[in-house]
């Protein structure tokens, strides 16, 4: 007689959890049918039916947003709503398909359509407008999107990806030493920093402080926003060389010119400057594997004066409960820039205490969307 060791092991029946048997079920197209007739259900099945769609035409409506940016539709529209006739004319469409694109943007709240037939802007078609950098990074998303074109491949590691070679800085500063490679990025970072600092600073009060180093500061956003908000302040922004005559242009016309600063090096290979009691890493973290983040964490530590502070905001994962712009968006655009990762701020949090820190605080994000904030300090011996 056979006993129960001697079956082989793809015999052996797994045991199934309730919850799997009850996914098995709603995965059954009968129950489907069933879910989307029966009154009780079929508010819940309808919901799921729409949610699921709409993730299906997610990349249809990013499309459809590229066109209506690249055309720029909503600033045609700033002084007015216009025909579909109108706008066919200047952006160079013919008049059904200036139609076609106009729907899509009143289908997705960008628009509005009036009983006379224009087209005018709706409040997120202009809050599109005013958000710094936002258009600009959605014309950047083409790369993206491509890098995206075989996702599977992407996942495993097969596609030599746009974006690897858009954001090199972040394999070594040798390969962005060049003004116009590293210009390239940094443009772009610095149209969307605003946003980024406006938030960090809602969420962080940096009154107590006199001298912030910010690292990778780019043109000096973060950098003359903290500095405006908080008159005591002097502020450094250490990036790489070929960074600083732009960020230094920027600096000299800022109101608070004076108490900004740039020293040029790359936080990978030169020391920090010394003297700050508090320093921010801005949209850094993320783009750099573990092992460039924990030096640079320790680089910060010892750097710092007892009871000084690191300031760390940047999109962040949900961790145990994934959210939809860290986990989605960011990353698989951290994927495709084939290094670094969205941390959580538990993860985040637990690098900063390997290093030596305390106190770490996570802050309720605004917007995750935007950025997420933690902070820690450097223990007093």
């Amino acid at each position: 007689m056979a006993l129960a060791s001697d079956i082989p092991p793809f015999a052996k029946r797994p045991k199934i959890g309730l919850m799997t048997r009850l996914m098995r079920i709603i995965a059954r197209p009968g129950f489907q049918r069933w879910a989307s007739a029966f009154p009780l259900t079929r508010g819940v099945a309808a919901k799921d039916g729409a949610e699921l769609f709409d993730i299906v035409q997610g990349f249809v409506k990013s499309q459809a947003l590229f066109a209506l940016v690249d055309l720029r539709v909503m600033h045609r529209l700033m002084d007015g709503p216009q025909t579909a006739s109108d706008l066919a004319a200047v952006c160079m469409l013919p008049i059904d398909r200036m139609d076609r694109l106009l729907k899509a943007g009143v289908a997705m709240q960008l628009l509005r359509r009036d009983r006379a037939g224009r087209y005018g802007l709706a409040r997120k078609g202009a809050a599109l407008v005013g958000v710094p950098g936002l258009e600009d990074m959605i014309r950047h998303h083409a790369a993206f999107y491509r890098d995206l074109n075989d996702p599977v491949a992407l996942l495993r590691g097969e596609v030599e990806t746009e974006l690897a070679q858009f954001w090199p800085y972040v394999f070594s500063a040798d390969k962005a030493t060049d003004a116009e490679t590293s210009n390239r990025y940094s443009d772009l970072m610095a149209r969307s920093q605003e946003i980024v600092a406006a938030d960090t600073l809602a969420t962080v009060k940096l009154g107590r402080y006199t001298r912030l180093l910010d690292i990778g500061g780019g043109y000096g956003v973060f950098a003359e926003a903290a500095a405006h908000a908080n008159p005591n302040l002097t502020a450094t922004v250490f990036d790489l060389p070929a960074v600083g005559p732009n960020a230094e242009k920027r600096m000299s016309a800022s109101a608070a010119r004076d108490r900004l600063h740039f020293v040029p090096g790359s936080f990978r290979e030169d020391p920090l400057p010394q003297g700050a009691d508090v320093i921010s890493l801005i949209r850094v973290l993320y783009d750099h594997e573990d092992t460039t983040v924990m030096d640079v964490l320790s680089k910060v530590l010892d750097t710092l004066p007892d009871g000084g502070s690191i300031l760390i905001s940047e999109p962040m994962s949900g961790g145990d409960r994934p959210e939809i712009a860290g986990d989605v968006y960011f990353s698989f655009y951290c994927l495709a820039m084939q290094t670094g990762t969205a941390r959580s701020a538990n993860e985040i949090g637990e690098m900063c205490r390997q290093t030596g820190f305390t106190d770490v605080i996570s802050y309720p994000s605004r917007r995750p969307f935007v950025t997420s904030v933690v902070t820690a300090t450097k223990p007093s011996n």
